[in-house]
């Protein structure tokens, strides 16, 4: 057996003594081991925290990025149109042209007060020399400033309309300023408030991830603003050949430069492109519609449609449905005159009239020009006497829409609401010219204060005016009549109303201006009111007033018909009902007539008459003048219907005859101021109507009159006196109780006469 010795081929063999320790055992000597379960449980909340934040980020960022969007809109203005700007920069012009004129006014008002002062001390205790050439100073000085404003009056507007850079550098000054003085320090302020004093975080930080959360999910639209109504006035227009680039609101909100087709591709039509700016430059139905609409929704009205649009000879004519609201919320009144602004149309050039088929639906017509020109008026229609019944419908008028205005007066109670220049007197003169057409029917006239209808003459049967017994008198005679076709009625066997005929005519009674009756006479007249529909004694009243206060009793409202012209919007509520203003009838906004403008005489709104709707639309009555009623009288005085029958039946035939004997009497025209009177009050008003004329003033216009009868003494050195004996005799010779008075007032206190006095002795013979 061989064997092999290895032992040189191996190493030595080292021997380490030790043990193995596993790390996951505790070991004695080394202390307790950390454990790995709050290693594992940071693992998990940064996980979690990882993803809340991505999850918060992803629904507050977006929201917080509009924010942010929506502060550099309003603070670098994108919210303001071009045209916005353009107004702005015209008004600062038409803002510093009014303050000219204004100061121009208050320079001359107190240079006129100062010389008032000057005037009321020379009166008082005479002035000293300086203050007589400071009063004399103050005049010329006057005059230039009225000379001066009435130049400024004259000039027209004419601003300088700025350039597309002019409004862009407007934009961005102003929108620098905002950055610096409101941004800017806002963010700084947070920042600081949050390293300062970190705890406010806990305020700030949910705020703006609340913020960034709702906005996120709502998000606001970047787009510019409709220009706002106060600068929506005539004189901030643009010219005709005024051109401004700006860009185009897009149905997705984003903003197209004008002329480029919007970027999601959709068409546009050329009405879209240009819409007018307002309804006088519409061209098309559908451009009308578009401004009617924006208007509208301007306002925060939800309008379904504009489902129709149609040009008539006043304006144009629509039909509005609504998906929201109702109607009735254009004719409150902040909604109401900021349409009018939009639209540009005249104060009470929008007439909204609900559809009463439809709740959600309403006409609207705005009116561009006068509804009633005499072409659609048309003339007064020619009636001849005795040619109709008082049964039977007659003209008046016509309605805005052409419709004409025809209805009877039998058996109407009628009032009739206006004010002062309302045409309340020509409406009242319409109707009566009808009735004093009829054969079957005759006109009483009742007028505390003034005429009523006394133009018609001779065709009224029965006037009586300005005196209240007489008045009272024959509404106890009416009253009496009425009791007495009671009885008739029933003796005859008429049953529940009178019957109208040749023999036995209705009587219309017009009683203007109501509120002015005595206690007592207003009393009679409801009376009168309640008794006389069935007996064929009917009442057609006027009144400036509709309410209880002026009337005496509630009794408008029961009326079988109101007719309103240009009156309070309490008349309205009051007759109509809470409700009317909102429904359409807006006689508030009529304008009554001046001294030099007819503006809306005689156009009336209308409920209760028979055979026409009750519509809040307008009528306009047809009128008739003074010079027509006196021809018209005068043909039908001598064929007016006999009462001698119906009365003798009455037994008040003879009461009757006394009453007219009185009321003839009563109309005999006054006597007419003597020449001489008539003379010194046109010498007054030559000179601007003074306080007081002197007898040498006088003496000036007494000559200018009759040369040959005062121009005797002027070789005399008394010829002052003369004039002045000779005007006493004169005055006191015709019944003029006038004397003369000394002017202390003036140098040296010369005799003349007074203003005042003069008036008094005019008014002895009124």
């Amino acid at each position: 057996m061989t064997s092999h010795d290895d032992g040189a081929l191996l190493p030595e063999v080292i021997v380490y003594q030790g043990e193995f320790v596993d790390d996951d055992e505790p070991q004695p000597d080394a202390g307790p081991a950390p454990s790995a379960a709050p290693r594992r449980t940071a693992r998990r909340i940064a996980h979690a925290a990882a993803t809340a934040a991505r999850f918060t980020a992803a629904r507050t960022l977006p929201g917080l990025r509009n924010a942010w969007a929506l502060t550099v809109h309003w603070a670098a203005l994108r919210y303001m149109t071009g045209d916005e700007i353009r107004r702005r920069i015209v008004k600062k012009q038409l803002d510093h042209f009014t303050e000219r004129r204004d100061d121009a006014v208050t320079a001359r008002n107190t240079t006129l007060k100062q010389m008032s002062k000057l005037v009321d001390k020379a009166a008082e205790d005479g002035l000293s020399s300086p203050e007589k050439n400071r009063l004399r100073d103050l005049g010329t000085e006057a005059d230039r400033r009225r000379n001066g404003l009435a130049v400024l009056n004259a000039m027209p507007f004419a601003p300088t309309q700025p350039t597309a850079e002019q409004i862009s550098r407007w934009r961005g000054t102003r929108g620098a300023v905002r950055f610096t003085c409101a941004v800017t320090p806002a963010l700084g302020a947070l920042v600081t408030v949050t390293v300062t004093a970190p705890v406010s975080a806990l305020i700030t930080g949910p705020a703006l991830l609340g913020g960034g959360w709702w906005l996120s999910r709502h998000p606001i639209p970047l787009t510019a603003r409709p220009v706002p109504a106060e600068l929506l006035i005539p004189e901030l227009d643009a010219p005709a050949d005024y051109q401004l680039d700006e860009p185009r609101s897009t149905a997705d909100g984003r903003d197209t430069p004008t002329g480029q087709r919007p970027a999601n591709g959709a068409e546009t039509t050329a009405a879209d492109e240009q819409v007018p700016g307002s309804l006088a430059d519409a061209r098309s139905g559908e451009q009308a519609a578009a401004v009617l609409a924006g208007a509208v929704r301007a306002e925060g009205r939800d309008l379904a449609e504009v489902a129709k649009a149609v040009e008539a000879p006043w304006g144009w004519s629509f039909y509005l449905r609504f998906a929201t609201g109702s109607p009735d919320e254009l004719n409150r009144d902040d909604i109401y005159k900021a349409l009018i602004t939009r639209l540009r149309l005249r104060r009470n050039g929008l007439l909204i009239e609900g559809d009463p088929e439809a709740g959600d639906s309403a006409f609207v017509r705005a009116l561009l020009r006068d509804p009633f020109v005499p072409d659609v008026v048309g003339p007064l229609p020619y009636r001849p006497p005795l040619s109709m019944s008082i049964v039977d419908a007659a003209d008046f008028g016509v309605a805005m829409d052409g419709t004409p205005l025809v209805f009877s007066l039998a058996g109407l109670m009628l009032l009739m609401v206006a004010d002062s220049g309302g045409g309340k007197s020509g409406v009242m003169l319409a109707l009566a010219e009808a009735v004093t057409a009829c054969r079957d029917a005759v006109a009483f006239n009742l007028d505390p204060v003034g005429t009523g209808v006394g133009a018609l003459g001779e065709a009224i049967t029965l006037s009586a005016c300005m005196d209240d017994k007489l008045i009272q008198d024959v509404l106890d005679f009416l009253l009496a009549l009425c009791s007495a076709r009671a009885r008739q009625r029933a003796r005859y066997g008429w049953g529940n109303k009178w019957r109208v005929s040749e023999g036995h005519p209705a009587i219309v009674v017009f009683t203007d201006e109501w509120p002015q009756l005595s206690d007592e006479a207003k009393a009679k007249l409801v009376r009168g009111l309640l008794l006389g529909r069935k007996e064929a004694v009917w009442f057609e009243a006027g009144s400036q007033f509709g309410t209880r206060d002026y009337l005496g009793q509630a009794i408008g409202p029961k009326l079988s018909a109101r007719l309103l012209g240009a009156c309070r919007r309490v008349d309205v509520t009051e007759l109509l009902g809470g409700g009317a203003i909102a429904e359409g009838y807006r006689a508030d906004l009529l304008q009554a007539a001046t001294h030099t403008q007819v503006n809306d005489a005689g156009q009336i709104y209308a409920q209760g008459l028979p055979g026409m709707p009750n519509r809040p639309i307008r009528y306009q009555v047809r009128e008739v003048t003074d010079a027509q009623a006196a021809q018209l009288g005068a043909e039908r005085a001598a064929g007016l219907p006999d009462l001698t029958h119906t009365l003798t039946e009455a037994g008040l035939w003879q009461q009757y005859q006394d009453l007219l004997t009185r009321c003839r009497a009563d109309s005999a025209p006054p006597p007419e101021p003597p020449a001489i009177l008539l003379t010194l009050r046109e010498a007054f008003r030559a000179e601007q109507d003074p306080d007081a004329l002197t007898v040498a003033q006088l003496a000036e216009h007494l000559i200018a009159d009759d040369a040959d009868r005062w121009s005797r003494w002027d070789d005399r050195a008394d010829r002052l006196a003369m004039i002045g004996r000779h005007l006493r005799k004169a005055l006191t010779g015709v019944g003029v109780e006038l004397s003369s008075t000394r002017l202390r007032h003036l140098p040296g206190e010369p005799t003349g006469y007074l203003l005042a006095d003069v008036k008094a002795a005019l008014q002895a013979f009124s």
